[in-house]
């Protein structure tokens, strides 16, 4: 049973961090070309398709739900070894990107979205876009890398699970 309870809350950890890692892609691929395109035009229209919901109303719920599910999965497995260091170090790079997010993108946002042109000159709006651009690639980094060590840590807790194809010896 609480193997099942530990499988369950690793399941549901690898679950959210997929659709963080595709919420983030869609940002990177979809929404951030149409908001950076035209400084400081596109700000202003991003800021009017963006009046209802952003991936600031989105991002810090999913993030935390991310680290305690995560934290949850690893005290739920923590008997497995094989997969221990594994969950620890996919929370860890969530950790890591929402701490990018919060201290070098958020201010950012500010500047771009809040202040713009009524304060900044169209030069420093997009010096700091070029700047949240790649901070964003580090969050993008943190993602893939923080799934795939989840992935493999999920991997490692099904196979001690007992049961399933993978634990089966043809």
């Amino acid at each position: 049973m609480k193997k099942n309870v530990g499988y369950v809350s690793a399941l549901s950890h690898l679950w959210i961090q997929w659709i963080m890692l595709g919420s983030i892609l869609l940002d990177t691929f979809m929404v951030y070309p149409n908001i950076f395109h035209d400084i400081p035009n596109s700000f202003e229209l991003g800021m009017e398709f963006m009046a209802v919901a952003s991936p600031h109303t989105y991002f810090p719920p999913l993030g935390a739900a991310s680290i305690l599910t995560g934290v949850l999965a690893l005290i739920l497995t923590w008997k497995v070894k094989s997969a221990r260091y594994w969950i620890l170090m996919s929370i860890l790079m969530i950790v890591l990107e929402g701490a990018s997010s919060m201290i070098f993108e958020w201010p950012r946002n500010e500047i771009m979205f809040i202040e713009g042109t009524a304060i900044h000159s169209v030069e420093f709006l997009k010096q700091t876009a070029q700047e949240f651009l790649i901070v964003h690639g580090f969050r993008v980094a943190f993602n893939i890398i923080g799934s795939i060590l989840m992935f493999v840590g999920f991997l490692k807790i099904y196979r001690d699970r007992g049961t399933g194809l993978l634990s089966h010896q043809g």
